[in-house]
């Protein structure tokens, strides 16, 4: 007789299997970009609300960060035999369908989408682009920007709060605040960059060896985390700052709630020892913080 606890282990890893693959795909951290989005359309004072650019921004994120494995696998098909590149090994024609309906999902957003919205994206794009594929080759060397010393933690953070926050902006009916645009870039900006930190910390092995600079290698693990600590920590400041003596006063509890937690993640050693840490855990605080400014602003509007 099947058992009550067999039944629950069983499902436990249907759902974990399913979160696997997920990450795997890249649709977890595109459905983190879209979370985002949300949040900024709450931010403007506007209604969360479905946008044809919600799809831009998901297929343009699926397309990215899986465009990264793409060129691993078709130039360095030796690299499929390491951790890192594992589930592709196994997974490669899933690989490939998610490759492919990225990229039809794109181009298809791209033919409905406003002409600003793809004016704004434009150089956002070509920035990610030339981060993965060479700016320029010679006989003796390929120059990426990531080649330059520190940029790739910057250039992360730019890509994700511009591209996040640009659209709803510019499809916004009103007329832009550009101070309370900048904060809000300032404030994404510094949160991606402090939960980034930790990527380039796991990383510097590899960055060593292809001769990149980053901050962990320049300053070690150790200064890096307290440099995440004390960027999350101004994250929260500017936040609490900016909407103090504003109707949006509420959003500071959901910022709170997502500095704490990425606070703890960024600092358990337990959790640092996870499968997933990175991809699921540290990934998922950004999708955590849409789902909390959403959840407080749909709790603020019951309570009214």
């Amino acid at each position: 007789m099947c058992t009550y606890k067999s039944v629950a282990t069983h499902q436990n890893n249907h759902v974990l299997k399913l979160l696997y693959t997920l990450i795997n795909t890249n649709l977890f951290i595109s459905f983190a970009a879209v979370a985002l989005t949300f949040e900024t359309q709450v931010q403007l004072g506007m209604k969360p609300q479905f946008h044809p650019y919600l799809l831009l921004i998901f297929f343009a994120t699926l397309f990215d960060y899986n465009l990264h494995r793409l060129i691993t696998v078709i130039t360095n098909k030796e690299a499929l035999n390491t951790d890192k590149h594992r589930w592709v090994k196994q997974h490669l024609l899933l690989f490939y369908m998610v490759v492919a309906i990225s990229v039809i999902g794109f181009l298809w957003a791209v033919f409905y989408a406003d002409k600003k919205v793809l004016f704004a994206l434009a150089p956002i794009g070509l920035i990610t682009l030339f981060y993965s594929v060479p700016v320029f080759k010679t006989k003796k060397n390929i120059f990426r920007l990531r080649e330059i010393p520190c940029l790739k933690i910057f250039l992360i953070s730019f890509v994700w709060s511009s591209s996040t926050i640009f659209l709803p902006v510019i499809q916004s009916a009103a007329p832009p605040d550009i101070k309370n645009i900048m904060v809000m870039l300032a404030e994404r900006f510094l949160f991606v960059f402090a939960i980034t930190i930790p990527f380039d910390i796991r990383d510097m092995k590899a960055d060593a060896r292809q001769g990149l600079k980053t901050i962990p290698i320049l300053i070690g693990k150790t200064s890096s985390l307290i440099v995440a600590n004390i960027v999350l920590l101004l994250f929260l400041m500017l936040c609490i700052q900016h909407y103090k003596n504003t109707s949006l006063l509420w959003l500071n509890y959901a910022f709170s709630f997502s500095a704490l937690s990425s606070f703890l993640f960024i600092n358990n050693k337990k959790l640092q020892s996870k499968h997933f840490y990175h991809y699921g855990i540290l990934d998922g605080t950004l999708l955590l913080q849409g789902v909390l400014v959403l959840l407080f602003y749909y709790l603020q509007i019951f309570i009214q």
